[in-house]
């Protein structure tokens, strides 16, 4: 795979949970993973006004890879859960904004039609639309600790729906709740995943850590100010 060089880039990937307002009862981690539509309005706008350039991670694995050119400023926009509001508020502002994003589908969630969640025709209506629908597992469990037929199940399984439901494969991955072990690792490998993302902080990418991509966390009540802040790094030295 790739042309032998070893390159590293950095590029921000974001990651984002609810795109909702929060509920009256939400408690200390739901705050912390939702942001409200407006403020996400508010952010996406300021990317597009700042000269970003949406990518999803095939332009960057092509990047490290082979070299392939990247647009001015690129960032990956990520989002974990498949939550409904992922269809009703992301894919509208993204769309206003020419803005592509990847998504992490729990496949199993789809396949009950559970309403919190992405259906398969609302995915590949997300399909047509020009965004990276990945696996995120077939039911969101922990796989630390877990027997070699459980992964297979959990991933492989996932990668089989989303293409028998979208009619073209996907080779991106996320770890539910960034919680992995060696075996885990093993098994993505031996699956020929491309590459995996984390919850690991970070934005430099390489051409060998493929299955352990850090991202950049939007934690709730981070508006454009903060994003901004984010974007420019210091908080990694």
């Amino acid at each position: 795979m790739g042309d032998g060089t070893l390159r590293r880039i950095r590029v921000p990937i974001l990651m984002y949970h609810y795109i909702s307002p929060l509920p009256e009862d939400a408690d200390d981690i739901r705050r912390d993973l939702t942001i409200e539509p407006d403020i996400f309005r508010a952010q996406m706008q300021y990317l597009r006004d700042e000269g970003y350039h949406t990518i999803n991670l095939y332009q960057l694995d092509d990047a490290l890879m082979f070299g392939t050119p990247l647009p001015p400023k690129p960032i990956v926009l990520t989002f974990d859960d498949s939550y409904i509001d992922h269809y009703v508020t992301v894919l509208p502002i993204l769309q206003e904004m020419g803005f592509i994003g990847t998504f992490f589908i729990i496949t199993g969630r789809a396949d009950t039609n559970n309403p919190a969640y992405l259906n398969w025709t609302q995915i590949k209506t997300m399909v047509d639309a020009g965004m990276s629908i990945e696996s995120h597992t077939k039911s969101h469990l922990d796989l630390r600790g877990r027997d070699r037929d459980f992964l297979i199940y959990e991933l492989l399984g996932s990668f089989e729906s989303l293409e028998a439901h979208n009619g073209r494969e996907s080779h991106m991955f996320c770890y539910p709740g960034g919680q992995y072990d060696d075996a885990v690792l093993q098994v993505a490998r031996e699956m020929g995943i491309w590459r995996a993302v984390t919850t690991q902080p970070g934005m430099d990418h390489t051409t060998d850590n493929r299955l352990e991509m850090p991202r950049v966390r939007v934690s709730g009540g981070t508006g454009a100010d903060g994003l901004a802040y984010l974007l420019g790094g210091s908080w990694l030295y």
